[in-house]
């Protein structure tokens, strides 16, 4: 279900609130994302929806902070689930979120807060002169509704027929920030990472912050030559901000005033850059919508894909926008490499978000990690992140891990690396719980990729029913299948003979752990 607030008045109007309000039964189960306060955090960086999930709430419990609850929100009721959350923002309006208080299971819109838009006169409500609030989306039944749901995208503008998107490819990106950080940020480095793309017959690679003063202008296009002789697309990383945070990494401001950022897209784009990384938003307030609106506009002149982080949720975007390939907006793989904390909560997490963040479009989580994280102490099994390969859909899909521990894994997994698609057809949950346990199944051209994590202290045994798959076979008939999943340890992999029997499949699971298998 969906609706949306269309005015028709002729004068311009300001909307300070909203009334909206969804009722639960008292006896409902809430699985919700904390919305962080205004410039508050890192550098005054809050909000950027990356928090860390709270689960199998009684409802009716306030947020921890004023600021509420993010969308998307889920929630179980009797035997149905709910994932409640907005579609098709447009600068009429302001991003909103559930309100903090929810009084005997009733769920109120929340507006931004002041400090969330560009300037800091800015108010934080709309003002319009023809208002278009987003639709309020309602996705009701299994869990498999809620996750293979479309309405988000589907309920957006479409793109204008008259631009043509066809220079627009998904792919998958090699990045070196994610665990070797701000020094990597050199020449050589990022020359060994597009080498790495091109040797894993990746698509792309990401050049992180500071690269304008580590690298400059004239080595990046060098960079960017090598790339086009090895078939890999170089992204470049930019700092959104102006005023409204005190984030110091570069480019930063060159964003910010339209006629700057125009010049600077037809400066990379004529250089041969095919992306952007754009980083450290305001929030949700009315002019912010707008900011990131033009951003789009602006990169799809100049034939730009775009990745969107720091950044609000999405809300069917990358419909109206094909060149929007990612968004981030989820405690992505970065925080697993900040603090143990987040390490330690990381397969628990990693199975919430493709109930709830990833539903609702292209999530920039950053997957795979087969080697140690500097200073931390990783979790989860290499089963389980090559899992999340699948599990876990972007438009670019960036890889965290590095090509010297890349090379030292087993030539199937390599293989399977080499060959995961970034692009998909279509998606089945087959089984899970949020925050316990996922199985799902990811199609591309005639090949079905199935993937489960166990997120919990215990070995998981499941007889999967992929009926819903419809693989064509003989009601009699069996199929004899390779499955890679954990080895001896959590760092170690094995591939298993496993037998596909009247559309059954029996695996097992290790805490902790994963597997994939492709159909």
């Amino acid at each position: 279900m969906a609706f949306r607030y269309i005015t028709k008045s002729k004068k311009t109007i300001a909307i300070k609130s909203e009334q909206t309000t969804f009722k639960f039964n008292t006896t409902t189960r809430a699985w919700l994302h904390p919305h962080a306060n205004a410039q508050t955090g890192w550098c005054e960086t809050q909000p950027s929806y990356e928090e860390q999930y709270e689960y199998d709430l009684p409802v009716g419990k306030p947020a921890p902070l004023k600021a509420g609850w993010s969308f998307p929100a889920l929630f179980k009721t009797g035997n149905n689930w709910v994932l409640i959350t907005e579609a098709g923002l447009t600068p009429e309006y302001v991003g909103t979120r559930l309100a903090q208080q929810s009084s005997n299971g009733e769920y109120s819109i929340g507006f931004p807060q002041k400090g969330e838009s560009m300037n800091d006169n800015d108010p934080e409500f709309v003002i319009s002169n023809r208002v278009t609030s987003p639709w309020r989306v309602i996705v009701v039944g299994s869990l498999a509704n809620v996750v293979e749901s479309q309405m988000v995208s589907d309920l957006a503008l479409p793109a204008d027929k008259k631009v043509d998107y066809s220079w627009v490819k998904p792919g998958i990106s090699s990045w070196s920030w994610g665990l070797l950080k701000d020094d990597a940020t050199i020449y050589p480095v990022q020359k060994r990472f597009i080498e790495y793309a091109a040797e894993m017959n990746w698509q792309y690679c990401l050049i992180d912050a500071d690269w304008d003063r580590k690298i400059g202008y004239d080595k990046i296009q060098e960079l960017v030559s090598l790339g086009k002789e090895k078939n890999v697309g170089v992204i470049l990383w930019y700092n959104s901000s102006g005023v409204w945070n005190s984030t110091q990494y570069s480019p930063k401001g060159a964003l910010v005033d339209r006629d700057a950022r125009r010049t600077e897209f037809e400066r990379i784009s004529k250089m041969g850059v095919v992306g952007v990384k754009v980083d450290f938003w305001p929030g949700d307030g009315q002019s912010s919508i707008q900011y990131y609106y033009d951003m789009m506009q602006d990169a799809a002149d100049n034939k730009l894909m775009v990745n969107f982080h720091g950044t609000t949720v999405p809300r069917g975007w990358s419909r109206t926008f094909p060149n929007l390939m990612s968004m981030e907006s989820i405690r992505g793989y970065e925080f697993i490499t900040f603090e143990q904390k987040d390490a330690d909560m990381a397969a628990k997490h990693i199975a919430m978000m493709c109930f709830a963040r990833n539903v609702v479009d292209p999530m920039d989580f950053t997957p795979v990690c087969f080697g140690e994280i500097p200073g931390k102490k990783r979790r989860t099994s290499n089963g389980l992140e090559i899992a999340s390969s699948v599990i876990l859909q972007s438009g670019i899909q960036h890889f965290v891990e590095i090509p010297e521990i890349m090379k030292k894994q087993p030539e199937y997994v390599i293989d399977f690396m080499k060959q995961v698609p970034a692009k998909w057809d279509d998606l089945k949950l087959i089984d899970g719980f949020p925050g316990k346990f996922v199985v799902m199944a990811r199609k591309s051209g005639d090949l079905w990729y199935l993937a489960g994590i166990n997120a919990q202290t215990e070995i998981l045994k499941l007889n999967l029913d992929v009926s819903v798959l419809n693989l064509n076979l003989p009601p009699t008939q069996s199929r004899k299948l390779t499955l890679i999943t954990d080895g001896e340890n959590n760092r170690s992999f094995v591939e298993k003979h496993v037998t596909l029997n009247e559309n059954k499949l029996e695996v097992e699971i290790k805490p902790n752990g994963g597997f994939v298998v492709v159909l």
